[in-house]
Formats: C-alpha cells, structure tokens, sequence
C-alpha cells in the first residue's frame, strides 16, 4: 500500500471507488487516466478526455502509476470488460489506433 502523503494530487476515500486511488477532489481514479496513457494518449491530450483536471494532476496521476504498477493493475485487471461484452463497431475503432 501507499502513504497518503506520497503523493500531492492522489489519494485515496473508502467512500469512493471502493478506496481506489483518485485524483484529490474528484472521483477520477488514477487507473482511468493510465487506460488512456495505453491506449497511446499523451498526457496534454488526457485533458480533452478529462476537462477538469490539470495537466500537473495527470502527470501525478502517471507518476503515482509508476511507483505502484502492481497495485493499478490489478485495479485495470478487476474493470476491464470482457472482449465478449465489447460492441464490434467498439473493437473496430480500438483496432484503428
């Protein structure tokens, strides 16, 4: 687990998500940004996807990742949807990128 204190802009509420890591002040976890991160969007273009946080919260967010890679996976791992359940047209548009 992580200090509460190692990071400026995340943190953690057993009120949201269930205690997973977010961004201090919103419900937007720390796994939603890294998922955009992989899907090869830079971090400046993370903030047209997500308006209301800063560029120095997704860079945090990004930094946070880094020192707790098994901990976000496992969050990544426990949301992601089964391929079964993705629309093709979705399946489509992921395999263009």
């Amino acid at each position: 687990m992580f200090a509460e204190t190692s990071s400026r802009y995340v943190t953690r509420n057993p009120e949201i998500l269930g205690g997973e890591p977010i961004i201090t002040g919103t419900r937007t976890s720390v796994r939603a940004i890294v998922s955009l991160w992989r899907l090869g969007i830079m971090p400046e273009e993370i903030l047209n996807h997500l308006p209301h946080l800063t560029l120095a919260q997704v860079f945090d967010a990004l930094s946070f990742y880094l020192d707790y890679q098994a901990l976000i996976n496992k969050y990544i791992e426990q949301n992601r949807v089964p391929d079964e359940l993705v629309h093709p047209s979705v399946k489509a548009g992921l395999n263009r990128q």
